[in-house]
């Protein structure tokens, strides 16, 4: 009778131990091409909110819509009431701004990232927002745009009007990539800030240091002349704050 072959333990143990070495060289790099697919998913979302304000513009004779910047209390991530099912108004209390574009967009997933989600019930608790859902808000619109005439606007390629971020609405200068009187930027999200939980949620995409307020990462950010770019982790020296003030007004 022939003997049946087997593996002997330490060939089993062998074996498992290569397979362990495999996995630990293939998961990292198997979770980089998972984040690179969740970030080129939210550019080409963020390239939607763009064709989709670029259509609000067309029919609004170039005017950019009111966002209540340092006029009214709208500014949060919610787009519906406390039913889930009812639209709120642009102008409701925590509505979020992607409700002034609500006719021209056929699923407010366009407003969603797959990165944000990481983040999005952080802020949620922090917001106090409930049961509300937020994962659909995941993008910040610069408010000093509110009303603005685009085609009063030079060099529309130089002008933000939306990017990555956990605040909805940016209108006041510690929330903006440019740097500050300090040299820095987003003070209110770096050590000491009253948001400091929040700033690994700005600069998300690509990320590869693991520090509180490092990420060295991207965020992925829209223009006014409609084109989309992604902006390294920065300090925002190289920033200047007309891409957020074209017009000079702030």
């Amino acid at each position: 009778m022939h003997q049946k072959k087997a593996f002997t333990l330490i060939e089993l143990l062998v074996v498992i131990a290569i397979i362990a070495v495999l996995m630990g060289i293939l998961m990292p790099a198997l979770g980089k091409v998972r984040e690179q697919a969740r970030a080129q998913a939210c550019m080409a979302n963020v390239r939607g909110v763009g064709l989709t304000i670029l259509m609000h513009l067309e029919s609004n004779d170039y005017k950019m819509p009111d966002f209540y910047t340092h006029t009214g209390s709208s500014n949060g991530h919610l787009w519906y009431a406390a039913d889930n099912s009812t639209f709120l108004k642009p102008k409701d209390d925590m509505s979020y701004w992607g409700l002034n574009y609500r006719e021209y967009v056929k699923e407010i997933g366009l407003f969603g990232c797959p990165s944000w989600k990481n983040f999005s019930q952080t802020v949620a608790d922090d917001m106090l927002y409930g049961e509300g859902d937020i994962s659909n808000s995941a993008f910040s619109m610069n408010g000093w745009l509110t009303k603005i005439k685009t085609v009063s606007v030079k060099r529309q390629a130089e002008v933000i009007v939306a990017h990555d971020h956990v605040e909805p609405r940016i209108e006041n200068s510690n929330d903006m990539l440019f740097a500050q009187s300090n040299g820095i930027n987003l003070s209110s999200y770096r050590a000491g800030g009253n948001r400091s939980n929040w700033y690994r949620g700005i600069f998300r995409h690509s990320t590869s240091a693991n520090k509180d307020f490092e990420t060295q990462g991207k965020l992925n950010c829209l223009w006014l002349d409609g084109h989309v770019t992604s902006i390294k982790e920065t300090m925002g020296k190289e920033i200047p704050k007309r891409y957020y003030d074209p017009l000079g007004k702030n």
